[in-house]
């Protein structure tokens, strides 16, 4: 079987998105009947040897940002040289990962991850949302089948948009490799480059912006004991978003105390090892599609602290600490318990580990492959 797969969300900084088209396109070489061309945008290959094309990263935020139609244009642009390839690599089956499937005479499937463009719209450039708004509904009537990481995204789908039931298939996201249990004396060098220590801070992991909530992780901090906080900094890994004058100033106060570290967006090793590290990850998001870092936590033996929201309770069960999105007590006794109660942490490392055993991307490639067969045969 011959199939395309769109993978122009592979560029740095690599979203989520990107990860997820990564890690299932590698999970995928295992299926023996299936052969992946895979479009980056400029061209078309069959592996991840070369990296893409460092150009268009560097002048396409500019473009959008200063040239009107900037979305449109680069979207034509993208059509045609999609077009070339497919004409000589005559695909019958297309996957798209992300929001917008290329036009295609064929077999068209297509990944929705969440609704974030429906609950939290000013996550949007105004232009994306206007093309998000005028195609994402042609290109769910244009899909075949639609993959979702999570059947909470999947009932929304059906609600929101009116899909029936049997056009939509729950794939599971896994954990990549580079995320596992790690003993002090491992990790020793790359946490003494940051001066941490094993188990002695606590890490925010994704973009900084309301939706990721990191205003609560920040305010539940700042009221630890000063003496806890002195022991146990307070790491922000992530590019900053959209809405920033609401935390920015708070940000910039505890950052200048010392105790707060934003270290920006980390490269893959780096974040793994900050993960298997941490005293506890501290995930208190309003709204996911999956939760990916809550998966990388736990399987990392590290426990978290998190909001039953979005998908998150599909994913980490009862195997992570709970509290609610704007209880800001709540989060701060939950910090300050999981550093006091070494059994507690044990226990929640322990779970953690056993319900991350539940994901993989080989599953998630095999229901994705499975809907290529299907699909292929409609």
């Amino acid at each position: 079987m011959n199939v395309a797969f769109n993978t122009s969300i592979l560029r740095q900084p690599r979203t989520g998105i990107g990860e997820y088209a990564m890690q299932l396109v590698q999970a995928l070489q295992a299926e023996q009947d299936i052969t992946l061309n895979l479009f980056d945008g400029w061209r078309w290959r069959q592996d991840f040897s070369q990296p893409a094309q460092n150009a268009k990263q560097s002048i396409v935020p500019i473009l959008r940002k200063h040239l009107p139609g900037a979305y449109a244009m680069r979207r034509f642009l993208l059509q045609q040289r999609f077009q070339n390839g497919v004409k000589k690599l005559k695909p019958t089956v297309y996957h798209e990962p992300s929001l917008w499937p290329m036009d295609f005479d064929g077999a068209t499937l297509m990944t929705l991850h969440d609704l974030t463009h429906v609950h939290y719209p000013q996550t949007q450039p105004r232009e994306r949302l206007r093309e998000i708004e005028r195609r994402l509904p042609k290109a769910l009537a244009q899909s075949i089948l639609i993959f979702t990481d999570s059947t909470f995204i999947a009932q929304e789908a059906r609600q929101h948009y009116a899909i029936a039931a049997n056009k939509i298939r729950v794939a599971p996201l896994g954990c990549s490799a580079r995320f596992h249990p790690r003993s002090a004396a491992v990790l020793r060098p790359q946490l003494q480059r940051l001066q941490l220590h094993m188990r002695r801070y606590f890490l925010c992991l994704g973009t900084l912006e309301p939706r990721k909530n990191t205003l609560l992780a920040l305010n539940a901090y700042l009221r630890l004991p000063p003496a806890m906080r002195q022991t146990y900094p307070l790491l922000l890994v992530g590019l900053r978003g959209w809405g920033q004058a609401e935390w920015s100033r708070p940000l910039e106060q505890a950052v200048a105390s010392g105790q707060v570290r934003a270290l920006g967006y980390q490269d893959d090793n780096t974040v793994a090892a900050l993960l298997a590290g941490a005293c506890a990850l501290l995930f208190p998001s309003r709204y996911e599609g999956f939760g990916l870092p809550v998966l990388e936590a736990m399987a990392s033996a590290t426990p978290v602290i998190t909001c039953r929201r979005g998908a998150i309770p599909e994913v980490a069960a009862e195997a992570v600490l709970y509290v609610e999105p704007d209880d800001v007590d709540a989060c701060r006794h939950a910090l300050e318990t999981i550093a006091e109660d070494a059994p507690l942490q044990h226990r929640l490392a322990t779970m953690g580990l056993e319900r991350a055993r539940h994901f993989s991307w080989a599953h998630c490639a095999q229901i994705t492959a499975a809907g290529y067969r299907q699909a292929e045969s409609m």
